[in-house]
């Protein structure tokens, strides 16, 4: 098949498209490259198997054509990072909405099937843990800018599920939990490369707040696996799946660990949220998924644990030196 990945030269894109020319389609990527790079899919034109339109997901003329000539769509174009959501707002909002309604009427249009990468933010400050699919979502104040991400994301749910409602469009919304790997930047606030670079380097490991909120970490390698595998999978339309990995680590552990694997003489710095991002900050406490529904509906068990996967980024980070 021909198939479109917005978003592709991103992180998570960039290792979805490389699945996906593995299993023998053609790739079409479009990326306005704003946080996604050229270098992660450096050499994959050169296959034969994918081209690149740098564009943005906004361009409905530009999108329309994309989708057109695509057999599926993955939908993963989207502002990430919890630094770019707190400095750009309008940014984050204007690109999660307005491009998803776009991607998504050309995909009525044409009737292609489409799979969408949300988040867990979703569940904004819920207390039921783990985090099941159709759980309430708990929501901040419009006032504090970290939840105009959760709620765009939650918009984009809700729009994607309607098409399926009223027009059967074939659609499938994935619920990403904290996603990791080779290729992953530190820039936009993900923890993990921040904290290998800073050990690699003989810094100090910055943890944000006091460290004892936890996460669950998954190789992005397991992500995307489970993307291909949810849509082609009919039983998942019209479905909101979560994916991720079950394990779950302090933050300040998560630094000792990284500090550790390293053999870094780093120490740990706490800096308090307000010094990091500003004035007003929340954040979420705990973060774990549930994983019924991906393995009833595709047999999802995460296979990478955190000590495999901090041992790929630390060979990545330390590649050819």
């Amino acid at each position: 098949m021909k198939i479109l990945v917005t978003g592709g030269a991103g992180f998570i894109g960039s290792h979805l498209c490389r699945l996906l020319l593995q299993q023998g389609h053609d790739v079409l990527v479009l990326d306005d490259l704003s946080t996604g790079s050229y270098d992660n899919i450096d050499g994959l034109e050169d296959t034969g198997h994918l081209s690149l339109i740098v564009d943005s997901v906004n361009s409905r003329d530009i999108v329309d054509a994309c989708v057109r000539q695509s057999d599926q769509v993955y939908h993963l174009a989207s502002a990430v990072g919890v630094r770019l959501i707190i400095d750009q707002p309008v940014r984050t909002i204007e690109s999660i909405v307005g491009g998803t309604e776009t991607v998504l009427k050309a995909c009525a249009r044409y009737r292609r099937p489409f799979l969408l990468t949300s988040t867990s933010e979703v569940y904004g400050k819920g207390s039921r843990v783990p985090f099941h699919e159709d759980d309430d979502s708990v929501m901040g104040a419009t006032s504090t800018r970290r939840w105009s991400y959760a709620c765009a994301k939650a918009m984009d749910e809700f729009l994607a599920l309607a098409y399926w409602v009223e027009a059967r469009l074939p659609v499938v919304c994935c619920r990403l939990f904290n996603t990791v790997g080779p290729r992953q930047t530190g820039q936009y606030g993900m923890v993990v490369p921040r904290f290998v670079r800073q050990a690699l380097a003989g810094e100090p490991v910055t943890v944000y707040g006091d460290g004892t909120q936890t996460r669950c970490f998954t190789h992005v390698s397991d992500v995307v696996g489970a993307l291909t595998a949810l849509m082609n999978c009919k039983a998942a339309r019209g479905r909101v799946v979560n994916i991720g990995n079950d394990q779950e680590i302090s933050i300040l552990e998560l630094a000792r660990r990284v500090i550790a694997a390293t053999g870094s003489s780093s120490e740990i710095v706490r800096i308090p949220y307000d010094q990091a991002y500003g004035d007003g900050f929340e954040d979420m406490i705990r973060r774990v998924p549930a994983l019924e529904r991906a393995h009833d509906l595709i047999g999802y068990v995460p296979t990478r644990s955190l000590d495999d996967i901090l041992a790929d980024i630390i060979a990545w980070e330390t590649r050819g030196k």
